[in-house]
């Protein structure tokens, strides 16, 4: 470049908003169906329980990708593996639309996240290619706050296209943009040259060994709680493949020449311990927008359209927080920052454990808001100390690393919640109808006054009966599954609570002066 590293102009900003255009869509399409699974599940004839899989199956295949990303880039350039994925999630974006069932739906969601995946850690060290010193901080501002907004849009985005047009549209949106993504990118990124050569000597045994340790551990994780865990044959078989796979690729990226994914990243402390931090941060933003409409949908009988408003609140307060995190960046140290981001998405939480059947956009709106406002805190100061600490040759290596921690924590987040929601919406219904007998006079007397009033309108007293007795029961399940949404809220607290502390670990990291060499 011919600029001094301190001149900011046209050449750095608009190919890095471009990207983060790209990346932005590749986030927001995890959770822009999370509105309307109801509908896609009834237009594709699918059951409640394989529903969660239409974004699990995008997560899962973002993550096995990811983490090569670094290799993809060396080989391909950032230009054309990002115009690629560009093009790729786009063309996948449109057979999801296409989909004829939830298999096939499921498929082209895993084909949609596997091609985009690229787009999100390409964006993280380009910033530190266009980006210098102090203005570092805005850049990852803007990624953390791209990472933590677009899941949260999402459902709002994607509830007003459902119910303005229908579910097919939420992919077919993406056309226009991916196309202009990808002819911008081609056009104006100019960051490295492609090495086809590493094509040749790539550890293709050890991306084989991770694709079958990550895949088999998020069906064991989707799918433990649907076939009572290790008792079910394919689940053990399934958690004793991820055991083995994963160790084997471990001990080939720790031992062979050329890994295409660098573990030894982790023997950085800021690293490490920043990837344990976004897993966290992961559960809590994809976890809460999973939970959030699910509960809108089958408890409140809330539309596409109002549960998308219901969620809005916390996208308000995310851009809320955005300017404030800049201006603080400058001032405080970015660890205490992070501190009180985690610590107050963590409070929110412990706030949604007291969600009850009748909550809706009025109920949720502080709660939202609380969750909402931290999530730049949470997020940013993550790439500057996580990533800013790694020598500029590792950076593209360790993004898709840090990136893959992530989309991890929110595949795990997901799949946990739906476990505690199927065990303790079971626990707490049978808790519930062992109090529901002949003793209890509060339940006699309701009994009476609805089977009195239903046999007035069905013409029969044993008609009326029944119909009481299923109201009865319709009410006692909803009170079940809202304390087991209590419970998965509670449980996210817990893994903020124990993040917390984790941050005073964190060394401060020193802006460097200028780019990384092979950035020029």
């Amino acid at each position: 470049m011919s600029e001094e590293p301190g001149e900011l102009t046209a050449a750095h900003i608009l190919p890095f908003a471009v990207m983060c255009v790209g990346m932005f869509v590749a986030l927001l399409d995890i959770q822009i169906v999370a509105s309307s699974l109801q509908d896609i599940g009834g237009g594709l004839s699918a059951a409640q329980d394989q529903i969660s899989w239409v974004q699990t199956a995008y997560l899962i295949a973002e993550i096995i990708v990811i983490p090569l990303s670094g290799w993809l880039t060396r080989a391909f350039s950032t230009r054309w593996l990002f115009t690629l994925s560009a093009l790729g999630f786009t063309l996948a974006s449109m057979l999801c639309g296409l989909a004829w069932s939830i298999g096939s739906m499921i498929l082209f969601r895993a084909l949609q996240g596997l091609l985009g995946a690229s787009m999100i850690p390409t964006v993280f060290t380009s910033s530190f290619h266009y980006f210098t010193g102090a203005r570092r901080i805005y850049a990852a501002a803007v990624i953390g706050t791209i990472a933590s907004i677009a899941p949260t849009l999402g459902p709002v985005i994607g509830g007003w296209i459902t119910d303005a047009l229908n579910w097919h549209w939420l992919f077919y949106i993406n056309v226009v943009p991916g196309l202009a993504v990808a002819g911008l990118v081609a056009l104006l990124v100019d960051i490295d040259a492609p090495d086809p050569s590493l094509l040749r000597g790539a550890d293709y045994p050890g991306i084989v060994l991770m694709a079958t340790g990550l895949g088999t551990l998020e069906y064991v994780l989707e799918e433990g709680a649907r076939w009572n865990w290790l008792s079910d044959e394919t689940i053990r078989t399934c958690a004793g493949i991820s055991a083995i796979a994963g160790s084997l690729f471990v001990i080939r990226s720790l031992t062979y020449r050329n890994p295409v994914v660098d573990l030894r990243a982790f023997g950085n402390r800021n690293f490490t311990i920043g990837c344990i931090l976004s897993f966290v941060t992961g559960i809590g933003i994809f976890s809460t927008i999973y939970l959030t409409p699910l509960f809108l949908g089958y408890v409140r009988g809330f539309s596409a359209w109002q549960t998308g408003l219901a969620v809005f609140s916390t996208g308000i307060a995310s851009v809320i927080g955005v300017p404030i995190y800049v201006t603080l960046g400058k001032l405080i140290d970015l660890r205490w920052l992070m501190m009180f981001g985690l610590a107050c998405f963590g409070t929110a939480m412990w706030s949604f454990g007291f969600i009850t059947h009748d909550w809706g956009a009025a109920q949720l709106l502080w709660p939202q808001m609380l969750r909402g406002f931290p999530q730049v805190f949470a997020v940013a100061p993550g790439v500057t100390l996580g990533l800013g600490a790694l020598p500029p040759a590792r950076l593209k290596y360790a993004s898709g690393l840090f990136n893959m921690m992530r989309n991890l924590g929110g595949a795990v987040g997901i799949a946990v919640s739906g476990a505690i929601l199927n065990d303790r919406t079971n626990l707490h219904f049978l808790d519930i109808a062992a109090n529901l007998t002949p003793a209890n006079a509060a339940m006699n007397g309701l009994m009476q006054g609805l089977s009195a009033r239903l046999s007035a309108v069905l013409g029969s007293a044993r008609a009326g009966r029944l119909a009481a007795l299923d109201l009865l029961h319709g009410v006692a399940y909803r009170e079940a599954a809202t304390m087991a949404y209590a419970d998965a809220f509670r449980a996210i607290m817990l893994a903020f609570l124990i993040a917390t502390p984790l941050v005073l670990l964190l060394r401060k990291v020193a802006a460097p002066k200028s780019p990384p060499a092979e950035a020029h």
